[in-house]
């Protein structure tokens, strides 16, 4: 269009100096420029396709493992409950949070902490009965883009990342195969179906993290459970299964809680009185997993003081299995609950395995909206 319009002031300079002879000639120039506008505009309509060609190309430029973690990693959380720790992750853009039901089991309040460490609070809007799945909704998240869900079912072979804090090793990565489908069993209260089988290594504190496609980076599952034999075999809800579900409570949110029980049934909250016999019942759960560092974080912040963690680890190594009876809970009215229990314990002593029993009372109260133990006695019984 320039080369045509220079043209033309040029030819108009050419009719104001040259007359009737200038006009013949314009007129004849014209033509030619005319006729070479079709190949002008092919040249453009070129240029054009190419241009978009390497922009949809540059769209479409493939992340590489190392990017794929990073991006990942800023939308998995850390979730503190009133049992213990576990994992999550965003899956939309209202700031919910997925993760497993038994790692927000009997609270409706947690503390959700993200890559750089923030603290927020988060509130239980959905959990599952009989499917470990659970739906924390979390205000100060909704700035942050979701991880991307899966529209298929993985396969026996994908390549895979599992993300979370396993032993409250917070942002950890393993990496490994879907080695296994359609595997099922049942951990009451919870019936697992149609799991994926994973080779990435996983263990207490993974629950509830995200199984991402190492390639493409969707979510695939939810990390749910492991097997502590030969090295571990760990598995994973597909997140295709329970997606509708998930959707369906951030829709319509559901604020009660849901205390599971041993038995296997469940029942409503009835109160600090449920949580605070929960909460011990869970430590001493942690101890038999050999959990040191789930068990350790129930503890109160002036118990954790005086005794530090590996001085915690190793007063138990000795203790190969804890049985809980007789639990009781009270309220001393001071916003503090008194749990009493009998507990029989598997010691190691003098090279032989002894067994005892003892009567255990704890104080727990809580700290910065969650449930601790805050002090504790126990009293050797025949």
């Amino acid at each position: 269009m320039a080369k045509r319009t220079w043209s033309t002031i040029i030819s108009c300079a050419i009719i104001i100096g040259a007359g009737a002879g200038g006009v013949f000639w314009i007129h004849q120039h014209s033509e030619k420029q005319l006729q070479g506008g079709p190949r002008l505009a092919v040249v453009a309509a070129q240029e054009v396709e190419t241009t978009t060609a390497k922009t949809a190309s540059d769209s479409n430029v493939k992340k590489t493992r190392k990017q794929i973690i990073e991006d990942s990693q800023k939308k998995v959380v850390t979730i503190e409950s009133g049992i213990g720790l576990g994992s999550g992750f965003l899956y939309n853009d209202k700031g919910d949070v997925i993760t497993n039901a038994h790692v927000v089991e009997g609270s409706k309040e947690v503390t959700v902490r993200t890559l750089n460490h923030e603290e927020y609070q988060g509130t239980v809007i959905g959990i599952g009965e009989e499917t470990d799945v659970a739906v924390v909704r979390v205000p100060g998240l909704q700035k942050l883009t979701p991880l991307t869900i899966a529209k298929s079912k993985a396969e026996t072979g994908d390549e895979v990342l599992a993300l979370g804090s396993p032993l409250g090793l917070e942002n950890t990565v393993t990496t490994g195969i879907i080695s296994g489908v359609g595997r099922s069993f049942e951990i009451p209260p919870y019936i697992y179906s149609n799991l994926y089988q994973i080779s990435a290594p996983i263990t207490h504190g993974n629950s509830g993290g995200p199984l991402i496609h190492a390639e493409t980076g969707e979510v695939l599952g939810i990390n749910s459970a492991v097997v502590e034999q030969e090295g571990g075999i760990g598995f994973s809800i597909p997140i295709t299964s329970v997606l509708k579900q998930v959707q369906a409570w951030s829709e319509k949110p559901n604020t009660t809680t849901v205390v599971q029980t041993n038995g296997g049934g469940n029942k409503a909250a009835s109160g600090t009185s449920a949580e605070a016999e929960g909460l011990v019942t869970s430590f001493y759960l942690s101890l038999n997993e050999s959990d040191y560092v789930t068990a350790y974080a129930l503890l109160g912040s002036e118990w954790q003081s005086g005794t530090s963690y590996a001085k915690f680890r190793e007063g138990y190594l000795n203790t190969s299995y804890v049985t809980i009876s007789g639990i009781s809970s009270s309220s001393n009215g001071h916003d503090e609950m008194e749990v009493t229990a009998t507990i029989t314990a598997d010691e190691r002593r003098d090279g032989e395995y002894v067994t005892s029993k003892y009567k255990v009372t704890y104080q727990l109260g809580y700290e910065n909206g969650q449930l601790k133990i805050l002090h504790g006695q126990g009293k050797k019984i025949k």
